[in-house]
């Protein structure tokens, strides 16, 4: 159990129900707690001087963080005249910047995450009956492979990137007649001098391990997005199969009668709309950050990919693009997962339409009114709360990137 100042929904002594919660727990937030642990956002379980590692890895993250960023500026502003080189450590530094500031955001919002993934625990160990676990389980699969599949596009771009890249740029001899060997993060000179054994080195081995960072916070971002709303999707799907099971009971308690059923399942859909309402006040700063920050560095990359096209850089095409799938894909992630919230959440409204309501008592039927009145503002991840992330806001995503990229090729011709 987590150490937490919050009260969980439901009481600690209730009995528990779900002999398998352990497994299921571990099945569903596994590679998602992998992710966090490492930049210490997932909480602690530890006892002791463990409960402190998550501060520590904050600390040595933002510090790596920060090494990384300030000296991208400094480059920019101070030491770079080439407008295709500024515009291309530009697209890196804003990319950087949107992962620290989604960093921080994380950061912040660790109480509430803490909150969210106790009463994720409290759910798997309340579950009643096999067909609910089977339901919740359904949506944490879907969760475990989005989460999946953000990692593998993520790290795989930044590893490609970090390594590929590194050896496209190479090295040169300037007109001192001295070696240049260059990083894929670009370095003040003004700081220390790179080019010496071992600060290159150590150098490059910070600059992986702050790739790693911003690769780290994008697939738990993403992540924790998958996490809670497929959860709250299986949640939805055990309320519609209760309402479906209403009127006749066959896999309620022994004794029940139609209005503590109904009593049940209103009890059950007010905690999980309290539970969206949750995970969207947990997730609007960072999706706002990846809405703008996609945006605005997919621009940037299919720009990088058409230049390295046309000057036949065919490892440089080939990592742009890739990062470019990965960007794409992880907007097309939240944007999926926002979409299929919005629609899970709307059918329980359909679900009350759609039972035999004519045969409940006219006081039950008027309940029902009330669970279709609560579903017509259905659970949603926001970007900042200004705009709803769903499919469409996806295909706005691309256009916008589209429109900038014609927009900047025109700039620079």
């Amino acid at each position: 159990m987590f150490t937490s100042t919050h009260l969980s929904t439901r009481s600690q002594t209730d009995q528990l129900r779900n002999p398998n919660y352990k497994e299921d727990i571990i099945y569903v937030t596994k590679h998602n707690k992998w992710v966090l642990n490492s930049i210490g956002i997932w909480p602690a379980m530890v006892e002791g001087i463990g409960k402190f590692l998550p501060k520590i890895a904050i600390g040595l993250s933002n510090l790596i963080l920060f090494f990384t960023l300030v000296q991208c500026v400094l480059h920019i502003v101070l030491e770079q005249k080439d407008p295709l080189l500024r515009l291309k450590i530009l697209g890196l530094t804003c990319f950087s910047f949107i992962s620290l500031m989604k960093y921080w955001a994380l950061t912040i919002r660790k109480p509430k995450i803490e909150y969210c993934i106790e009463q994720l625990y409290a759910d798997w160990k309340q579950i009643e009956y096999q067909r609910d676990r089977k339901l919740m389980l359904k949506y944490g699969k879907i969760g475990r492979r989005l989460t999946v599949y953000s990692a593998v596009f993520m790290y795989s771009g930044g590893i490609i990137y970090h390594t590929a890249m590194q050896y496209a740029i190479g090295s040169y001899v300037d007109e001192f007649n001295r070696t240049i060997k260059l990083l894929v993060y670009p370095t003040y000179s003004g700081l220390y001098d790179v080019q010496k054994s071992p600060v290159y080195e150590l150098v490059y081995i910070l600059q992986c391990m702050c790739g790693y960072v911003f690769d780290t916070v994008t697939v738990g971002a993403c992540g924790l997005a998958a996490l809670f709303a497929t959860h709250t999707c299986g949640q939805i799907d055990v309320i519609m199969s209760r309402l479906n099971d209403l009127i006749d009971g066959k896999f309620s308690k022994e004794n029940s009668n139609t209005s503590v059923r109904l009593m049940e399942i209103v009890e059950h859909h007010i905690r999980t709309l309290k539970f969206s309402a949750m995970v969207e006040t947990v997730l609007q700063e960072v999706c706002f950050l990846e809405f703008i920050g996609t945006t605005f560095v997919m621009c940037l990359l299919e720009y990088y990919c058409i230049t390295d096209w046309q000057q036949n850089n065919k490892i440089g095409l080939t990592t742009y693009s890739l990062l470019l799938i990965s960007l794409t894909f992880n907007m097309f992630l939240l944007c999926y997962i926002g979409d299929l919230l919005i629609e899970k959440s709307t059918n329980v409204g359909i679900s009350c339409c759609m039972i035999d309501w004519y045969r409940l008592p006219a006081k039950s039927v008027q309940d029902l009114v009330l669970i279709i009145a609560m579903s017509s503002n259905p659970a949603k991840i926001s970007a900042g709360r200004i705009v709803n992330l769903s499919l469409s806001t996806f295909a706005s995503v691309l256009k916008t990137s589209f429109a900038y990229l014609n927009f900047l090729r025109t700039a620079l011709v």
